[in-house]
């Protein structure tokens, strides 16, 4: 059974910067690709990044491109959300998702297999 353990998230102040893990266990990352999204109480569910199965081709939501990096280890079956320069409004629940490796990066968080259980960041000084 597939099965996604996030981890890293925490409380930072603006400017810093943290990194989330997305483990797979259960199944080969390869088979793959990696969305990451986040969401708040108030707001639905927001596309982060997008890394595809061998990680030659990255998306990034326009919020968050420049700060934020997608990447991938599939020998670790671990992928990874390297956030830097973080701002409150970045504050959110992150979750990584799983989609088949040849899905299109246009997909709708609906669209995807295979989630997390999410990691809380706070971003507040």
């Amino acid at each position: 059974q597939v099965r996604l353990v996030e981890s890293g998230g925490g409380s930072v102040q603006p400017g810093d910067s943290l990194r989330l893990s997305c483990a797979l266990s259960g199944g080969t990352l390869r088979d793959f690709a990696m969305g990451w999204f986040r969401q708040t109480p108030q707001e639905e569910r927001e596309f982060v990044a997008f890394i595809s199965w061998l990680g030659k081709s990255i998306y990034y939501g326009d919020s968050v491109k420049g700060r934020f990096s997608a990447s991938r280890d599939n020998a670790a079956n671990t992928g990874f959300l390297q956030m830097t320069d973080l701002k409150p409004e970045d504050t959110a629940v992150y979750y990584c998702a799983l989609t088949p490796r040849l899905s299109s990066w246009t997909l709708t968080w609906e669209e995807y297999n295979h989630w997390g259980q999410g990691t809380q960041v706070t971003v507040s000084s």
